[in-house]
């Protein structure tokens, strides 16, 4: 049997006028685009509402503000991450759902496989591996990636609280999750040169504040969250 759920893709944005048309013509359709401006100076916003995306301002800059800006924009019944800057495909995102609306996986993640040169810079797998590996001794969970192509019910999420708005929020996203008892799958995904320079990763300097703001994540006391399928109650449904 199929099961039918509304899906919105948060996908955050600082400049990226020169993917967003790759990006947003691999939304599956029927799917929303949240397009949240993080303070783009380069047209983003605009390309996004000609492209038909609904655009999300967020003025206060940091991945996470941003993806929590887009998941407090969304009405759906299942929300989606994905990177809006051309190195991952929101169309893999259906399989994704397929699992969460079936309830085979509470939260299911993305694991990033490089295609091509210079995918993923050896400084950022370095401290994507890190992590990975202090995720583990800290939750039990057995990820290789903490890629942020992922998919949730909305309201489990909000249930969540999630707090960082910086680059721990993904970090938070699963650490919360895994201390509520969600069911958390990995699935291997392409993962692709960018278009343009990454603001968080693209030196050694972007990719070590990253794993200082993910530390602080892991450093938090574990605190009980709603199991998935009893968060916040939503104001969603099929639009």
């Amino acid at each position: 049997m199929t099961v039918t759920v509304s899906v919105d893709v948060v996908l955050p944005c600082l400049n990226e006028a020169e993917a967003l048309p790759w990006v947003l013509a691999r939304i599956p359709a029927g799917w929303r685009a949240l397009v949240v401006d993080n303070g783009s100076t380069d047209g983003s916003a605009g390309i996004a509402r000609a492209l038909g995306a609904t655009v999300v301002p967020e003025s206060r800059r940091g991945f996470g503000a941003a993806c929590h800006a887009g998941l407090l924009a969304s009405d759906a019944d299942v929300v989606c991450f994905c990177d809006c800057d051309a190195s991952l495909d929101p169309g893999l995102l259906t399989g994704f759902v397929a699992a969460v609306a079936a309830g085979e996986a509470d939260l299911v993640l993305g694991r990033r496989r490089p295609r091509g040169r210079g995918g993923w810079p050896a400084h950022a797998r370095a401290g994507n591996l890190a992590l990975a590996r202090l995720l583990r001794r800290r939750t039990g969970l057995a990820l290789r990636d903490l890629g942020p192509l992922r998919a949730a019910r909305r309201s489990d999420l909000l249930g969540l609280e999630l707090t960082d708005r910086r680059s721990g929020y993904p970090l938070q996203m699963v650490v919360r999750a895994a201390d509520a008892g969600w069911r958390v799958r990995e699935v291997d995904v392409p993962y692709l040169p960018r278009a343009g320079k990454s603001k968080v990763t693209g030196t050694w300097r972007g990719t070590w504040q990253a794993v200082r703001d993910m530390s602080r994540v892991l450093a938090e006391p574990a605190e009980p969250a709603p199991p998935a399928g009893q968060g916040r109650a939503g104001t969603g449904g099929a639009r």
